[in-house]
């Protein structure tokens, strides 16, 4: 990072402070204000767009910090988050594990009709090999992902 960057980072708390006067909506407007800097800066051009937000948002959770309000609405997202992420990934390893578990039901019907293609000496036994072995590797597949969805729970 540039040193400009840093002073600027440096020096938002006590801008900010300087607002804090007019309240929440004062150190709201402000840190608005320095993002709309931040992001027109030239000295900076350098730093991503990304990178400056992320600046913002650490500096706006810090001011947060102090005010109890605003600190609890942020609490409550960071709950909210989580649970939400834990529940997209219980969703996600249940999806996974039914496709799985519905490829493997195909690998067994294929498996099914190479063996008795098998038996009446129409095809080889590597044919009836690569059936089993996808079968039993998507079956695997399946129930650990159920597997893990239940050991996450």
């Amino acid at each position: 990072l540039s040193s400009v960057l840093i002073h600027s980072v440096l020096s938002v708390p006590s801008q900010l402070d300087a607002m804090s006067a007019f309240g929440d909506a004062g150190c709201f407007v402000s840190a608005l204000l320095y993002l709309q800097t931040l992001l027109k800066s030239t000295k900076m051009a350098n730093v991503s767009t990304a990178r400056k937000i992320s600046i913002l948002t650490r500096i706006a959770v810090e001011h947060a910090g102090r005010n109890r309000t605003l600190g609890a609405v942020l609490k409550a997202a960071r709950a909210t988050a989580s649970t939400w992420g834990r529940v997209l990934r219980q969703l996600w390893l249940e999806v996974t594990g039914f496709v799985f578990l519905f490829l493997a039901a195909i690998g067994a019907g294929a498996f099914i009709r190479e063996y008795n293609k098998y038996q009446a000496h129409q095809t080889t036994s590597g044919r009836v090999l690569i059936a089993i072995v996808f079968t039993l590797t998507f079956a695997w597949f399946g129930v650990s992902s159920f597997l893990r969805v239940r050991k996450k729970s």
